[in-house]
């Protein structure tokens, strides 16, 4: 207690708490966007639901991982040669989850530019629809809980930062799950939007596996510019409807 206590008398800390919660709140959007459009593919009554398993398995698999992180840091050793390129778990993992995300966000755009060609829908029941939904979430927590946490592991080396960053960051994908989902699923462009986002993300996790580093403002500058530019559009579409109403 008196550690904690020190240390939060030293300013330095309280600038790396506010920097680790901005930067852990952005990761998670990845994080969020994910479950978010999962999540609308379930029954209504499910969907909220997914979201909060889906966020809150986020969060024990970040303060978990945080438990481990003698573990974590060593996830950054090389364990396999391949052409003369070495790659450690975090790249394997990373690699892995991009190739997931690249599938996922490919087999959505086909299904919405088919929505006729039911082969890539999820089938059966609701209830694996829901497992199915909770499964592919996991996976995603894994890979996007193994980037925070190495992120955090990087800009301090304080483990009570980390978890009240991640707490924070989570509590704020929480609060920001349902209005984001429901966005989302009244605005059918923006999931082609948010779909192409997690291809974009799908690729950069996989160049950074590859060791190519893709420096995260870049893609998070284009994400948000391509947001302003839809935000126009449905301003555009909007006025246009409204003065389509006035006149008719």
């Amino acid at each position: 207690m008196q550690d904690i206590i020190a240390l939060m008398q030293q300013p330095e800390a309280w600038i790396a708490l506010a920097t680790l919660m901005v930067m852990e709140i952005v990761l998670g959007i990845d994080n969020l966007l994910f479950i978010s459009i999962l999540s609308n593919k379930l029954p209504e009554g499910q969907r909220e639901r997914a979201r909060k398993i889906g966020i809150g398995l986020a969060l024990i698999m970040r303060l978990g991982l945080l438990a481990t992180i003698a573990w974590i840091v060593q996830l950054t050793q090389p364990v396999i040669t391949i052409l003369g390129n070495e790659f450690s778990w975090k790249d394997i993992i990373l690699i892995a989850g991009g190739l997931f995300l690249v599938w996922k966000a490919t087999k959505e755009i086909h299904h919405h530019v088919d929505p006729d060609d039911h082969e890539d829908t999820m089938i059966g029941t609701a209830a694996v629809g829901f497992g199915s939904a909770i499964v592919q979430i996991l996976m995603l927590d894994l890979v996007f809980s193994i980037d925070s946490i190495i992120t955090a592991v990087g800009m301090t080396p304080h483990v009570e930062i980390m978890v009240v960053s991640v707490v924070v960051a989570v509590t704020v994908m929480l609060l920001a799950a349902n209005p984001l989902a429901t966005f989302i699923g009244k605005n059918p462009t923006i999931v082609m939007l948010a779909l192409s986002f997690l291809l974009l993300i799908g690729t950069t996790l996989i160049a950074e596996g590859f060791g190519v580093h893709v420096p995260k403002g870049y893609v998070y500058a284009a994400m948000a510019f391509s947001a302003v530019v839809e935000g126009l559009n449905m301003w555009a579409r909007n006025a246009r409807l409204r003065k389509q109403g006035v006149r008719a």
